[in-house]
């Protein structure tokens, strides 16, 4: 029986130096992107979770590693988010994950959603409150008319 592969991407705290960069890459292939911020990584492992250990295992010595998640959502939707924290800071979550009656994973989990929750509410809130400036200021068709334009035009980088 072959060894699945997950395709796994790695952010990291800061961008590579182009050494930084190949001397990882002789450890594990890899492919960065354009600043060298997020890597790319091949994985071969039975689960997710145990192909995200191994390459963080391998790879902790020789990158400033924040997160390494699955590039790809399994059959429900999820990503896996594979987290480091620092003894105090795990130590501290682990307190509270007791205190709450759950386990770390399942307490980091579940504020992750709350937060992930709030920050599109918040997003919703700001794009509505955006939208009643611009018909303050004009009519519906207008702003619609001036929406399917933009769409239809390709994205460019930001304005100064």
């Amino acid at each position: 029986m072959t060894m699945p592969h997950h395709a796994l991407e790695i952010t990291l705290t800061r961008p590579l130096s182009t050494a930084e960069l190949r001397h990882a890459a002789q450890a594990w292939p890899l492919a960065a992107n354009h600043n060298a911020t997020r890597l790319m990584a091949l994985v071969g492992a039975k689960t997710p979770e145990r192909a995200a250990h191994r390459l963080r295992r391998r790879l902790a010595a020789w990158l400033p590693i924040d997160v390494i998640t699955t590039h790809y959502p399994d059959a429900h939707g999820q990503l896996l988010l594979n987290l480091a924290f620092p003894p105090a800071v795990r130590t501290a979550l682990a307190r509270d994950a007791r205190h709450a009656g759950l386990t770390l994973e399942r307490f980091v989990h579940e504020a992750l959603h709350r937060a992930l929750n709030a920050h599109a509410d918040q997003e919703a809130e700001r794009l509505d409150r955006a939208v009643r400036h611009l018909l303050a200021h004009t009519t519906p068709a207008h702003l619609m008319s001036a929406v399917g334009h933009a769409l239809t035009r390709p994205l460019e980088g930001p304005t100064p």
